[in-house]
């Protein structure tokens, strides 16, 4: 594994450390030292989980076939360093897309713009300044 035991216990007392430290505002000594002690347990334990993942992610992957050639692992050091792959060519068939039809052209005649209606005050002025000051009373 990575490491060895001092950086678990070290870990540990860093928990211990921070747990005693921020319970002792709150609590009583002895359930500060109970609260740190299990501190101490619990982050013991996550270094030693987070130590034993680092070295599983570490170690290279073993094949099921031990008795390989060595051309075969300088081939297997390769794999996945490159992608090779090609684009079929399309380019007629675009072309094809974007080059109009003579008879969507003659279609295309038929389109009318929309024309909204324009928004325009029949009222009165005074009708208008009359309501804006009975909605603005209180």
């Amino acid at each position: 594994m990575i490491g060895n035991l001092r950086i678990n216990i070290g870990a540990g007392l860093i928990g211990f450390i921070l747990t005693l430290v921020f319970s002792l505002q709150n609590n009583l000594w002895l359930t500060s030292l109970i609260r740190a002690g299990a501190a101490f347990a619990i982050w013991f334990a996550l270094a030693y989980l987070l130590r034993w993942v680092f070295t599983v992610a570490g170690e290279p992957a073993k094949d099921s076939a031990q008795g390989r050639e060595g051309n075969s692992d300088a081939a297997d050091d390769q794999l996945g360093n490159r992608l090779d792959m090609v684009t079929p060519d399309e380019d007629e068939e675009l072309m094809e897309l974007i080059k109009p039809e003579p008879e969507q052209r003659q279609e295309g005649s038929g389109f009318v713009p929309l024309k909204p209606p324009k928004l325009v005050s029949t009222k009165d002025p005074e009708e208008l300044a009359k309501a804006v000051r009975h909605l603005t009373e209180k």
